[in-house]
């Protein structure tokens, strides 16, 4: 017979107590202790006495297939985050802020793959059928506005199924009914599961339900995505657990006013989580961008001073962006030093090396820097363009147009050698380059690529040398 039984849920980190506490133990937090009452299931020991067998160890030898088999995705940027496909009986976690794409995305998807793979299941708990099917009717016209309603609703697909639902037992009941490959979730906030008191979105209800679709999803194959929603501090809402329970978590990103997305991969237990997908929201919906370092650098000011051209790596793919710097006369009796797409801390141990080590004076000197296209570089390989925007700002002497920088700044203002510097090589000379300055290194034996000009230097004095301008 079930037990009945009170606790008390922190609806920020999850910390279950037994009484009720003004300010949570765990994460500090306020007003967050939610009483629950919890109705346990019969012990399992009781069903399942000690010493039964219900499972067999195996030889890894013994078990069955060698590659896991993937869908073949046409977003190409999406597979490529995803590790080269969709994995049947997988579990993905997307995430982002509200408006940033995250059901477009997932939306174009299914409409792609539902002719391909199989029937799919679109589950939504937070808009009508009819929304869908018109932002549907939108990723099918495309660039071609004129074409006729008729037209378009020939396209429509009858492998995509659409349903309004919340509850999860009414769910799992459309998925053994359609028998889908794929079921996407829209979002696992909105949907509950009836034999919990709590509401929906709450911290057991999203462990519950997460923990019966990765059921689903492991014993059937299904694929299964869900949406998820985010805090306003930018982590996905929920406990720390719904991270552990799914195959890949992604992270759509970019900034409201811009129209470039980024879709990263925060865990992937089936690829490497340093990949990224460059997306642009278009009118037709989520258009990839094959060439982002061409869109980076579309609008680039040549022979502007405070801009330098960095060569980072997001995953396996070289990215060159502009990082721009700008220098003021400060207001205020201590300077700000306000980084937009650079880590606060980097900013300010750069700013400290070029007062220290070149004699700049920023000490009364306002300090911004903005990586150009919403783009978020966190490697130490572009410390020398961001120091060579701030530099040429303050001297006001411009980079050379055709040149790339490349290197980790030290304290003593020496260059340090970074990973990968054959395929930032290359990305430069076919973005047409003519030039990259880069740290000076002996462990380098390879050949550099022809027709482009390596400028090493091992301090960042020099460097800035070759880099900028002659002052005029």
């Amino acid at each position: 017979m079930a037990r009945i039984k009170t606790q008390f849920v922190c609806q920020q980190c999850g910390r279950v107590t037994l009484r009720q506490m003004g300010r949570c133990p765990q994460c500090g937090t306020y007003n967050s202790m939610v009483e629950q009452i919890v109705a346990e299931p019969p012990r399992a020991d009781a069903r399942h006495p000690a010493g039964t067998a219900r499972s067999k160890p195996r030889s890894l030898r013994q078990i069955e297939g060698d590659v896991e088999d993937r869908w073949a995705l046409p977003i190409d940027e999406f597979a490529r985050v995803l590790g080269g496909g969709i994995v049947p009986g997988s579990l993905v976690l997307l995430g982002g802020d509200p408006g940033i794409g995250k059901s477009t995305l997932l939306l174009e998807m299914a409409l792609l793959l539902a002719d391909q793979t199989g029937p799919v299941l679109y589950v939504s708990g937070e808009e009508s059928e009819r929304q869908i099917k018109m932002r549907a009717l939108r990723l099918l016209r495309g660039e071609d506005a004129d074409l006729a309603e008729a037209a378009l609703a020939e396209k429509l697909s009858d492998q995509l199924y659409l349903v309004t639902e919340t509850n999860l037992e009414t769910i799992l009941e459309h998925i053994q009914a359609v028998k889908p490959r794929l079921v996407v979730i829209d979002s696992i906030q909105a949907v509950y599961l009836q034999g919990l008191t709590s509401a929906a979105g709450s911290v057991s209800q999203v462990r519950e339900c997460a923990a019966r679709l990765q059921g689903v999803a492991k014993s059937s194959g299904v694929a299964v995505f869900l949406i998820g929603h985010v805090t306003k501090e930018g982590t996905l809402a929920g406990p720390r657990v719904l991270e552990h329970i799914v195959d890949t978590v992604l992270q759509l990103e970019g900034e409201r006013h811009q129209s470039y997305r980024l879709l990263r991969a925060v865990k992937n237990r089936f690829g490497a989580t340093s990949e990224v997908g460059v997306f642009e929201m278009m009118g037709s919906g989520m258009v990839e961008v094959r060439n982002p370092s061409e869109a980076f650098l579309a609008e680039r000011m040549v022979n502007a001073p405070g801009s330098a051209i960095a060569v980072t790596m997001e995953g396996t793919r070289p990215l060159l962006v502009e990082i721009q710097g700008l220098t003021s006369v400060t207001s205020f009796g201590n300077p700000r030093r306000t980084p937009n797409g650079v880590d606060f801390y980097r900013l300010l141990l750069i700013t400290a090396v070029l007062s220290k080590r070149l004699g700049l004076k920023l000490g009364d000197q306002d300090v911004f820097v903005n990586v150009v296209g919403g783009l978020k570089v966190s490697e130490p390989a572009a410390d020398l363009a961001v120091a060579a925007a701030i530099a040429s700002s303050v001297w006001d002497r411009p980079a050379r147009a055709d040149c790339a920088l490349i290197g980790e700044i030290g304290l003593s203002g020496e260059l340090r050698a970074v990973s990968q510097l054959p395929q930032r090589l290359r990305e430069a000379k076919q973005l047409g380059f003519g030039a990259v300055v880069i740290p000076k290194t002996p462990r380098w034996t390879g050949a550099w690529p022809e027709g482009l000009k390596i400028v090493q230097a091992r301090s960042l004095r020099e460097a800035l040398e070759a880099a900028l301008m002659p002052r005029a």
